[in-house]
């Protein structure tokens, strides 16, 4: 699996044996930078209990030992909104001209 920005994962030791305490983390980037064989780089944050981001890290992790908990959401659909749909009412200047 590899996650992009957005996603929210479970990280232990499957990922890299430094996660013997698992934790949830909510990735911001993957980095493109070369590395072993399916490894990867990801900066984020590692995420409490209840959700809440409780430190910025980057991790070095195998992307075979990472599982999804929640996915980014489709920024297509950010705020609520979707593409090509006017909500709300545009209020309209008069443009003066010079005669």
């Amino acid at each position: 699996m590899l996650p992009r920005s957005g996603d929210v994962i479970h990280v232990t030791k499957a990922a890299s044996v430094q996660f013997a305490a698992p934790m949830l983390f909510r990735v911001i980037r993957v980095h493109d930078w070369p590395t072993y064989e399916g490894w990867i780089w990801l900066d984020g944050y590692e995420l409490n209990a209840t959700g809440d981001a409780v430190e910025r890290r980057s991790i070095f992790v195998q992307a075979s030992g990472l599982r999804a908990v929640g996915k980014a959401p489709d920024p297509r659909m950010r705020n609520g909104r979707q593409p090509g749909v006017v909500s709300g009412t545009i209020q309209a200047r008069s443009v003066r001209t010079n005669r």
